[in-house]
């Protein structure tokens, strides 16, 4: 097993430093779902939340928190993100929106931080905007899908 980057020889927490690293060009994609009432997501699904558009304001508020990801996790570089997706997918069998992340940059540490941020915030804003009529509402299996690039190369999530 590789030992935890984040800690040096004596324990402490540090921020890695990556200068000698290669630039290459890096991917991640993540995955969030919220769970619902049926309700909630035909209200959603139909534009009639008082809000607005729920969707759009989720998706903006996903690409925000990627590209503050550093300030929210401390051990985060800042990163200069050349592409962030947020798509929001709602699954009327499920009763959820399916939220699906993807980061890109060219350069030195991978953006798997980043696209979990972004699919976490996003999923968050829906359950903002919606908690006055959903109380209920369920965020979960948030994960990381798939990696491109750097020194480990390509990973996927089996299944």
């Amino acid at each position: 097993m590789s030992k935890l980057t984040h800690l040096d020889e004596h324990g402490h927490a540090h921020m890695v430093d990556v200068s000698d690293k290669a630039v290459t060009t890096r991917e991640a994609r993540a995955y969030a779902e919220i769970l619902m009432l049926p309700e909630t997501l035909e209200m959603i699904v139909s534009g009639g939340h008082k809000k607005g558009d729920v969707l759009a304001v989720a998706r903006i508020a996903g690409i925000q928190a990627a590209k503050r990801t550093s300030d929210l996790i401390p051990l985060c570089h800042p990163l200069m993100l050349t592409k962030v997706a947020v798509e929001l997918q709602p699954n009327k069998e499920k009763s959820a929106i399916c939220i699906s992340t993807l980061c890109r940059l060219s350069g030195q540490t991978g953006v798997e931080m980043e696209a979990l941020t972004a699919a976490t915030v996003a999923a968050l804003t829906l359950y903002d905007m919606c908690k006055a009529v959903d109380k209920g509402m369920v965020i979960s299996d948030v994960k990381l899908i798939e990696k491109k690039g750097g020194k480990s190369g390509h990973w996927k999530i089996e299944g």
